[in-house]
């Protein structure tokens, strides 16, 4: 039966995503349901996949200041055997932290967590230009952060469930 996701549905994700560590309890009083049937539908969304994972989330500014750098991939035609190494090795790079397959010039767009530009400057060398089907890269640095989330805004959103 296919149906969508209801409004207590929304709003149990929607705290979740500002505090995965809310109890039971305390996550049905503010979303306006008793306890099992928030209990129920919690299970539910994450039976669904709409909950892929809790994570603490750390903050940056505690630990050295590290900034990101987009780097900008100029790929070359990649077997599906090549494409499936590429996205294996990328996943293994901790300091990779998300990567996109883009349109215009280049082809994929990661956003890396650098310690230095003596060290990315390595890191582009050792790591990147050693990726299977890597021409180029272009960097662009980040001067500062203006705004970083991880919440998808689901106020409002209506998603057809399997």
């Amino acid at each position: 039966m296919d149906s969508e996701l209801s409004d207590f549905d929304l709003k149990i994700l929607d705290q979740l995503q500002k505090d995965c560590s809310i109890s039971s309890v305390d996550l049905a009083e503010k979303v306006g349901l008793s306890q099992s049937p928030c209990w129920r539908r919690l299970q539910r969304l994450r039976e669904e996949g709409y909950i892929k994972k809790q994570v603490a989330i750390l903050d940056r500014s505690k630990f050295a200041p590290i900034p990101y750098i987009f780097a900008y991939l100029k790929m070359d035609v990649l077997t599906d055997e090549k494409r499936a190494e590429f996205i294996r090795k990328i996943d293994a790079i901790p300091e990779i932290m998300e990567c996109h397959t883009v349109f215009g010039e280049m082809d994929i767009m990661i956003k890396v967590m650098v310690y230095s530009m003596d060290w990315y400057q390595s890191f582009i060398f050792n790591s990147l230009m050693k990726l299977p089907g890597v021409k180029g890269v272009q960097s662009t640095v980040t001067l500062g952060e203006l705004k970083s989330t991880t919440a998808i805004p689901v106020r409002g959103m209506r998603t057809p469930r399997a």
